[in-house]
């Protein structure tokens, strides 16, 4: 960084990239573990010392510098988890020195004091997080834990869905269920175990929401409202079409397709008098965002899936924002990240979905306007696909 780029960026003001501190107010380690944690958990940023709150550059003496540097090393090194290689830089502007310590987005999140306490940015200052949601958000961005391996607490054997999982399992295993756990000496509990969707006798997330007779029992918000609305705002109190959709991720899929396709028009195209007529969009789109949005949702978010049809556009919202080492432009290109890695295994035995991370890509072959939106804000995914006036 040079004077002039440092000038520019004194007269931005602070910002969650931007941090201003005086000399006299760095000498706790302990506070600016925290201060480095956060810019690390983030998307890295800049300490600026020797700058008033207020953007006057109030400078650093040699001996502020040789302190400052030392407090630095020092701290990241011995007050973040994992440790952290700060740079820093001392440039002079009209006579007086400023310090720009540097620190990168992490590769190793999430990081935490050396008390165990992670901290992120919030505006201009540092937050603590203290919900477990967000700390586990945290952990499976990371890829240390995932949402699909939580156990469902009260959940129980019962609440598999023999029906369902009996044929699934013949077809896939090539053994009926009592046939296989006989000629293995197993219990039906310990073939759950086996397959990792279940703990003792106590479901996980993967194996409700995959096989359970009624997920929504344990996790209410994990249910599909889909609307066909009149007109082209959210905010407006009528509808053509409403369902709350609810069942695991296989009636999940088969119902939300079912009420886009009932919603939507169709339109001969040429077609003979007497056919059904070609759905307005790819149907071929429509399954991929669809099955995109129950696969890689964050299922640390308790919240539901939207699916919403406007005059001009059809919305598929799903919880939780691309993961921290993603971005558009890499899933447009087939980069991919599964976020819940034993649904994901499990779903290319049951949904159109082969797992190799693809789906964006044939969606937007399909439907080339389709629009992509990653929102950090609300952190939601959303998928439009605009509608074209057919009459």
């Amino acid at each position: 960084m040079n004077k002039i780029e440092l000038i520019e960026l004194i007269g931005r003001g602070e910002d969650s990239r931007t941090q201003f501190k005086q000399s006299q107010n760095l000498s706790n380690a302990k506070s600016l573990g925290g201060e480095m944690a956060a810019f690390a958990n983030g998307k890295g940023g800049q300490i600026l010392i020797g700058v008033d709150d207020n953007g006057s550059i109030t400078g650093l003496s040699l001996e502020d510098v040789r302190r400052i540097n030392q407090l630095i090393s020092n701290t990241a090194t011995d007050c973040v988890r994992p440790s952290i290689n700060p740079q820093t830089d001392n440039i002079s502007i009209d006579g007086k020195l400023v310090m720009v310590v540097t620190i990168a987005e992490g590769i190793s999140k999430p990081y935490a004091d050396n008390d165990g306490v992670f901290w992120v940015k919030s505006g201009a200052d540092k937050r603590r997080v203290t919900a477990r949601e967000e700390i586990q958000r945290m952990l499976q961005n990371s890829s240390l834990v995932h949402a699909d391996e939580i156990l469902i607490e009260r959940s129980s054997l019962d609440d598999i869905d023999l029906m369902y999982f009996g044929p699934f399992f013949e077809k896939n295993y090539g053994n009926t269920l009592e046939g296989f756990c006989e000629s293995e000496g197993i219990s039906f509990g310990q073939l759950l175990n086996n397959l990792g969707l279940a703990q003792n006798e106590t479901l996980n997330l993967a194996g409700l929401m995959l096989f359970g007779k009624n997920p929504q029992r344990y996790r209410p918000a994990f249910v599909v409202k889909a609307v066909s609305f009149l007109g082209n705002d959210c905010s407006g109190d009528e509808y053509r079409d409403s369902q709350d959709i609810t069942g695991c991720l296989k009636v999940l899929y088969t119902e939300t397709i079912s009420f886009l396709t009932r919603n939507l028009r169709r339109v001969q195209n040429g077609q003979n008098f007497n056919t059904e007529g070609i759905l307005e969009v790819n149907r071929s789109a429509l399954e991929e965002l669809v099955v995109n949005a129950l696969l890689h949702r964050d299922y640390f978010v308790s919240a539901p899936w939207r699916m919403f049809i406007f005059e001009n556009r059809i919305e598929i919202i799903s919880p939780g924002h691309l993961p921290n080492n993603l971005s558009l432009e890499n899933i447009r290109n087939g980069v991919s990240n599964i976020r819940n890695p034993l649904i994901a295994s499990f779903a290319t035995k049951q949904l159109p979905y082969r797992g190799i991370g693809t789906g964006i890509r044939r969606a937007l072959e399909k439907t080339p306007d389709l629009e992509l939106e990653s929102d950090y804000d609300r952190n939601l995914f959303i998928a439009r696909i605009p509608r074209r006036d057919t009459t």
